[in-house]
């Protein structure tokens, strides 16, 4: 019997020939294939912008970078998400401050960052845990007057939308994942949406070392068509064409693979519903179900996730608040205690299977184990 992960990519022929085309051709990078990619992924989100990254983190440190963080600006978040969104704060020299989560939708309570602002405060950054929209018109309310720019972590979230506007398209800046348990995948990569010009450039800029080769956004006389100039200290964080190759072919099949995210969702609602002792998560129209987070009794966590695996299913837990990690709590004082909801729900949580190639036999599967190790306690 196949072992199930919690997470998959699904990789078809038409990916590998998207990718061998790249091989045979004369650009591995820098190339066309990443302007494509950019260009199908803001049409797809309905932005101005779209900038490759090597990965999320890097697509969340340089929307951090476009927003202006840097020493003595404080971004708020929320600590249930993974803790490249409050690191690439500090690699940025600024200051995190987490606000709790709303049990509600599992993501961060815009009251509770509304009453964290402060005058020192660039950032708000909601995170689309799990792939339910957060709510951005509140947070664009409780952060109405103070100037913080809006950057939406949606590394959970590509294919999600709000109404009928896609993550991606309201906030100022907004960060993607393609890690191959995401809903496209480019082996690793991200992605930063905006429709700002200014933003984008400045995106542009970090992703390339801070150097231009464009004459016309040179402080000095070029030298010649050689000419560079570094303008800002940014980082190597291109994505290569054979990367964007890849996610130039998955996005084809994006709005198919959230469409069967939500099916398998939809399924594990019925089985889990009525089921003593667990909680589904929170529904919404436009979620595009990244995860699958089931909560089960806080003191069986472990034995849920023991048997699993004993039986062939891999359940993960997504995941450890972030101001509870080792770092945190030695370099910054935060402390058990101190975001009782998304402990709280740590506790709880297991990430079941949830990717594109999951049969329904599949879930069924999960779901027989599942309930099966509720019963027996």
């Amino acid at each position: 019997m196949k072992f199930l992960s919690y997470g998959h990519q699904y990789i078809d022929e038409e990916d590998i020939r998207a990718v061998a085309d790249v091989l045979r051709g004369d650009w591995l990078t820098q190339g066309p294939s990443v302007d494509a990619f950019e260009k199908a992924f803001a049409e797809y989100v309905g932005t101005r912008h779209a900038v490759a990254f090597a990965n999320g983190t890097a697509a969340l440190h340089g929307a951090y970078f476009a927003a202006g963080v840097g020493p003595g600006d404080e971004v708020i978040t929320s600590p249930m998400t993974f803790a490249a969104t409050s690191n690439a704060v500090l690699y940025l020299g600024g200051t995190v401050r987490f606000a709790d989560m709303d049990p509600a939708t599992l993501c961060l309570d815009p009251k509770k960052a509304g009453e964290g602002i402060t005058t020192r405060t660039k950032v708000i950054a909601p995170v689309s845990y799990s792939g339910y929209p957060a709510d951005l018109a509140a947070f664009r309310e409780a952060a109405e007057g103070s100037g913080a720019v809006l950057v939406e972590d949606a590394c959970h979230a590509l294919g999600a939308k709000r109404g009928k506007i896609p993550v991606g398209k309201e906030a100022d800046l907004t960060a993607f994942s393609f890690h191959p348990v995401k809903h496209i995948t480019t082996g690793e990569g991200g992605m930063v949406t905006t429709d700002s010009d200014e933003y984008a450039e400045r995106l542009r800029l970090f992703r390339t070392h801070g150097i231009t080769k464009d004459p016309t956004r040179m402080e000095g006389e070029p030298d010649g068509p050689w000419s560079t100039e570094m303008q800002v200290l940014g980082f190597n964080y291109r994505l290569s064409d054979i990367h964007a190759a890849l996610g130039l072919s998955q996005m084809k099949k994006l709005d198919r693979f959230v469409a069967r995210r939500k099916e398998i969702a939809s399924l594990y609602d019925g089985l889990f519903s009525s089921v003593r002792g667990l909680d589904i998560p929170p529904g919404h129209e436009g979620h595009a179900y990244h995860l699958y987070p089931l909560r089960v009794p806080a003191e069986r966590r472990k034995e849920f996730i023991l048997k699993l695996k004993e039986r062939g299913i891999g359940g993960m837990v997504h995941y450890p608040p972030v101001h509870l990690h080792p770092y945190y709590r030695k370099n910054f004082g935060w402390k058990k205690g101190d975001f009782p909801e998304a402990e709280a729900f740590y506790s709880r949580e297991i990430s079941l299977p949830m990717f594109y190639g999951l049969s329904n036999d599949d879930v069924m599967r999960v779901a027989e184990e599942i309930r099966s190790i509720a019963d027996a306690g």
